[in-house]
C-alpha cells in the first residue's frame, strides 16, 4: 500500500510540473493547471487537448487589487 501512495505522489508532482510547462506553452493560467493536475494528474491529458490561446496570458489580480475591488463601496 505504501508503494502505491509513493507512486501516486511522485506522479502528482511530475504532472503538476509538466502542467506548468504545457500551460505556459499554451498561453493558459499555469498556477490553475498546476494545482488541478497535482490533485488529479489525468487532467494533464485534457490540458494537452485544449487549443493554444491567442493574445496575452490571463492574469489573476494581486491580493491588493482583490481587496480594493471587494471594499470599494465601504467607507474608509
Amino acid at each position: 500500500m505504501m508503494t502505491v501512495i509513493v507512486i501516486w505522489g511522485v506522479g502528482a508532482m511530475l504532472a503538476a510540473a509538466l502542467a506548468g510547462l504545457v500551460a505556459g506553452w499554451k498561453n493558459r493560467d499555469y498556477s490553475f493547471w498546476m494545482a488541478w493536475c497535482f490533485v488529479l494528474p489525468p487532467l494533464l491529458v485534457w490540458l494537452f487537448i485544449l487549443p493554444k490561446r491567442q493574445g496575452p496570458r490571463p492574469r489573476r489580480p494581486s491580493l491588493d487589487e482583490l481587496d480594493r475591488m471587494e471594499n470599494r463601496d465601504m467607507p474608509h
